[in-house]
């Protein structure tokens, strides 16, 4: 399982801790990743996914998934995201 967001792409960065004696080494800065299950609205049922919790805020400040996926770049989203995108659009259409 990767760390990295499904719906921004956020994924590790790398960095130097500094001790106090002010020693340089290496380290990674990992997002703060959470499973949860998102609502959607037009498929009537939960997608569970692996996000970041700035995408949580996100989701919320966009008012819901289906509207933040609507916003969203193709090339940012992983794979699973992309598909339920399109499952979102397809029953759109299909209601309009």
């Amino acid at each position: 399982m990767s760390r990295r967001c499904e719906l921004t792409g956020k994924g590790p960065m790398s960095g130097n801790h500094s001790s106090h004696a002010n020693n340089k080494t290496k380290r990674r800065y990992l997002p703060n990743l959470q499973d949860v299950s998102l609502q959607s609205e037009t498929l009537g049922r939960p997608i569970k996914m692996r996000i970041s919790a700035a995408a949580l805020r996100s989701v919320d400040h966009r008012g819901g998934l289906d509207l933040f996926l609507a916003k969203a770049k193709d090339d940012e989203l992983s794979a699973n995201a992309l598909k339920v995108k399109k499952e979102i659009a397809k029953a759109q259409a299909a209601s309009a």
